[in-house]
């Protein structure tokens, strides 16, 4: 995979660790990206984004992903309330983040529902393949 650049940071927002941990590693042996945080939960990455509750002060990612991997299903804030709330952020929050929804989801309303929100670039079922990764890194960046 031939990128101009390395991503600085790429955001995985899933509770399964399973998961995160397979995506850990395609990422690192892909060696797209200089950085990859994970949070559980849709009200975390808020938090993320935003740097405020437990991301506030000290605590506070020193980048913005360009790159986020939500889930759907998930505990506290799903996917899709994630998405409600991260319509809401300042454009400068939201920078210039490529957002794909990953999930094991094999309902098509869930695909139809996602290719309906602009802010969604793409949809990719679980868990993140070599292949995916490329088409995404060829598509986006």
């Amino acid at each position: 995979m031939i990128m101009a650049r390395k991503l600085n940071c790429v955001l995985l927002i899933d509770d399964d660790e399973a998961t995160n941990f397979i995506n850990r590693i395609r990422l690192e042996q892909s060696g797209i990206t200089e950085k990859i945080d994970e949070v559980r939960d849709g009200e975390e990455a808020i938090e993320y984004l935003t740097r405020t509750g437990r991301y506030a002060g000290d605590n506070a990612p020193s980048l913005t992903p360009e790159l986020i991997f939500l889930d759907i299903n998930m505990p506290v804030m799903d996917g899709w309330e994630f998405l409600e709330e991260y319509k809401k952020l300042d454009e400068e929050q939201k920078a210039q983040i490529v957002l794909l929804m990953l999930t094991t989801s094999l309902n098509p309303d869930d695909r139809k529902r996602a290719e309906a929100i602009p802010e969604i670039s793409s949809f990719h079922p679980k868990p993140l393949t070599s292949e995916d990764l490329n088409q995404i890194i060829h598509k986006f960046f």
